[in-house]
């Protein structure tokens, strides 16, 4: 049964987890660390925690007492925990981490806390609820943050522990839906549906600062359109460093698919082509609806 909880970063998801534990009936302890105090205080502050750790070493000692350990910080800080929580956690512990790729974390996982007669080893489940806003931090956070999102898991077996079936509980009561994936498969498809639009928006966001600048004409003739194709062009560099690092070749891979439209479309701009490309693009959007 969970009783205790780690978060590790208490930032925006990080600190609504917290949030979302508590209004999804959670009664046990949550504890936090975050490598910012302000970050830490905040959630605190909000009601996401317990308790926190002063640093990572009272993070360490946190985390030998926790049933569960949520690992919401940038990916490549996430394999970082990965190696520090190999030596402090055992059996019966859940590790748990919410980062936009699973494929780098899980192969490194599988060294790890390998699956195997052996109990001695925490299990690792890898997840990534698709949820978020364009801004981070603790002050963002909702315990509403989750509601109506998909949050993917890529798990190591298909025979899930007991500790593996109570986390996937408490995040079906955060109002989410779930999905298994293997992580290639993971990667792949969220280079398509969330990366290569977040890498759209900051190219199309920069390209319109170097051009225009703070022209007033933009702000009189910008309209919704502008707006929602510029929106992800606000977030900051910290949260998608790791995500282009680590996802790199399917994520260049979606770029150079979407030059390759985008010169379909410049050559095309009058011939009947261009109509089969808005015919296209409407299907998909009904498709949606």
């Amino acid at each position: 049964m969970i009783e205790r909880v780690l978060i590790i970063g208490t930032g925006l998801i990080g600190a609504s987890v917290g949030l979302a534990l508590r209004a999804a009936g959670f009664a046990g302890r949550i504890d936090g660390w975050d490598q910012s105090s302000l970050e830490l205080n905040t959630a605190t502050a909000v009601g996401a925690l317990d308790g926190v750790a002063g640093n990572e070493w009272g993070a360490l000692e946190l985390a030998r007492q926790a049933d569960v350990i949520v690992l919401a910080v940038p990916v490549l800080a996430i394999k970082d925990w990965m190696e520090k929580l190999a030596g402090v956690t055992g059996a019966g512990q859940l590790i748990t981490d919410v980062g936009s790729t699973k494929l780098e974390i899980t192969e490194l996982a599988e060294k790890l806390f390998p699956i195997g007669s052996s109990n001695e080893h925490a299990v690792f489940l890898a997840g990534h609820p698709m949820a978020g806003k364009e801004s981070g931090g603790a002050m963002l956070a909702e315990s509403t943050l989750f509601q109506n999102a998909m949050w993917l898991f890529t798990p190591a077996s298909e025979e899930p522990t007991p500790m593996e079936k109570e986390w996937r509980m408490w995040v079906g009561l955060f109002g989410t839906r779930s999905l298994d994936m293997e992580p290639g498969r993971h990667d792949e498809m969220c280079a398509w549906v969330s990366h290569l639009p977040q890498m759209l928006s900051t190219a199309l966001a920069a390209l319109l600062e170097e051009r225009f600048g703070d022209a007033p004409e933009i702000a009189a003739i910008g309209g919704r359109a502008l707006r929602e194709t510029t929106r992800l062009g606000a977030s900051p560099y910290s949260m998608w460093r790791d995500v282009a690092m680590t996802n790199t070749s399917p994520i260049a891979d979606t770029l150079l698919a979407l030059e390759q439209r985008l010169t379909h479309v410049r050559e095309n701009l009058r011939t009947p082509e261009l109509r089969e490309e808005f015919s296209l693009a409407n299907k998909f959007r009904v498709r949606r609806q």
